[in-house]
């Protein structure tokens, strides 16, 4: 029976979560704000010596890839390479908008994820429910809260951290709009168990080496330098 740790740094507050054989055993919050993987460790120590478990104990680890926090997804990612790297463990990533979809209500059948990218951007994607899972309509990209509510059926539900931000793009005379409650909006370790178990026992496990966040676009420092670079450039 694998056991395994779940990394959730996406989000304004973050989670990690102990589950074996797909059954989660525990789950323990933290804010944002943590400066780096380190910092987490030992929360990830404490939950493991309640189950009197070791980091040796674990098979796999899977971690919730992005999009979100640019800081917080580094630091997810950055520990889950380093738990691979030093004890062996197989990686699975997670895409956070498919994680943030599990927490849609049980009578919603279409829902658009909603995170702020600033510039009146969200990192969106569109999900419909198909029997007992959710299908990709549209998958993760950048887009505006109102081209997307404009293409989207009714129904819908909105659900993601960015909906504050964005509030003023959600017609209050559309009934077929729902939001729903803010306490769904964060992305939660239990549901990236849940997922990674799944991917997991179907093979889909994440080269290390390879393994970068689900960033859609550049970090803000990033593209400020790559301007800065292309003016520098230009006769």
């Amino acid at each position: 029976m694998p056991r395994s740790l779940a990394i959730e740094t996406s989000g304004r507050v973050g989670s990690v979560a102990l589950a074996e054989d797909g059954r989660v055993l525990a789950e323990s919050q933290f804010p944002h704000g943590l400066k780096n993987a380190a910092t987490i460790i030992p929360i990830i120590d404490q939950l493991c010596r309640e189950h009197h478990w070791s980091p040796r104990d674990l098979d796999e680890v899977y971690v919730s890839a992005g999009p979100g926090s640019f800081t917080g997804l580094r630091i997810g990612i950055t520990l889950a390479k380093t738990l691979a790297f030093a004890t062996g463990l197989k990686i699975v990533a997670v895409p956070t908008l498919r994680v943030l979809v599990e927490n849609a209500p049980s009578a919603a059948h279409n829902v658009i994820i909603v995170l702020d990218a600033k510039r009146n951007q969200i990192y969106t994607a569109r999900f419909q429910r198909a029997n007992d899972d959710w299908l990709e309509a549209e998958s993760a990209h950048l887009d505006s809260l109102s081209a997307m509510l404009a293409r989207a059926p009714r129904p819908v539900h909105l659900l993601g951290e960015g909906i504050p931000h964005h509030r003023q793009f959600i017609p209050s005379d559309d009934p077929g709009i729902l939001l729903t409650p803010d306490d769904a909006w964060r992305a939660r370790a239990s549901a990236v168990a849940k997922l990674g178990t799944e991917s997991a026992r179907a093979g889909h496990f994440a080269d290390p080496y390879q393994l970068i966040p689900i960033y859609i676009r550049l970090p803000e420092a990033e593209e400020k330098r790559l301007a800065a670079q292309a003016n520098h450039t230009q006769p």
